[in-house]
């Protein structure tokens, strides 16, 4: 199995081309700070930065971003991205989401997208609700195991579903999230997504280990499987260059108190 940090540090330059972008959670967040002068953001787990990008171009100057990975490689990538997109209200930091460099009750917001399983989570929670200030806002977006069973890699790739143990069901996050009593669940939104990709598209995704699961894969292993999610696809779709399958993700919106 390969290091997470190595992985990252390795699909950095490729990472925005493997990954499909959701513009539909960006889209209903931002709707949240309507009227709202000035927004004082944090991502924590921001990688390449696709999903900031985003946030910029629909908040537009109003948002000032940090952005924090622990994974320098990332953060270069997000740097160059942004730079080369005329983004200039953002800075980055190198550092793990469980001691986040920021002062108490400092930002208005926090956003986490398809990063919370790399977190500890509980230590994560608690250093949110230290910097939010009231009323101050925790976006997650993530999938749960069922959502990630449903997939195209859950139900044809061998072992994913095995593999994938650091997603949280929604009924565990809500307990989780019970253990800090300074935030408060608002809503959950759950989106579905048609998607479409041609065979040769998905085996390039997975052989770029465009999902950190891969990385829990032996080599060899991951070589048959790969085989095997190839026949699989081939037994279940007849159209190679158009097979169709939908994703779903969820979003927790919640408030500090």
């Amino acid at each position: 199995m390969k290091d997470i940090h190595e992985h990252f540090s390795e699909i950095a330059s490729k990472y925005r081309d493997l990954r499909v972008l959701d513009f539909e959670p960006v889209l209903y967040i931002c709707r949240q700070f309507d009227g709202m002068p000035k927004i004082q953001g944090l991502d924590v787990g921001c990688g390449t930065g696709r999903y900031d990008l985003l946030l910029f171009q629909n908040l537009g100057e109003r948002l000032y971003l940090h952005c924090i990975d622990n994974n320098e490689e990332m953060l270069n990538q997000l740097i160059h991205y942004l730079q080369e997109k005329k983004v200039k209200n953002f800075e980055t930091k190198c550092c793990f989401a469980r001691s986040l460099p920021f002062e108490d009750k400092s930002l208005d917001c926090v956003f986490s997208f398809n990063a919370i399983h790399h977190l500890e989570i509980l230590d994560f929670l608690s250093e949110v609700s230290r910097i939010l200030r009231r009323s101050g806002f925790l976006f997650i977006y993530t999938r749960t195991p069922a959502q990630n069973s449903r997939n195209i890699w859950g139900r044809f790739f061998p072992l994913f579903n095995k593999k994938e143990k650091r997603l949280y069901e929604e009924d565990e996050s809500k307990n989780i999230l019970e253990e800090i009593p300074a935030l408060k669940l608002k809503k959950i939104v759950h989106f579905i997504y048609d998607r479409a990709s041609g065979l040769d598209w998905l085996l390039k995704q997975a052989r770029g280990h465009h999902y950190s699961t891969f990385c829990l894969y032996e080599e060899d292993e991951f070589e048959e499987c790969l085989i095997q999610f190839e026949e699989n696809i081939k037994e279940n779709f007849q159209d190679l260059s158009n097979i169709t399958w939908n994703e779903e993700n969820i979003l927790y919106c919640i408030e500090k108190r």
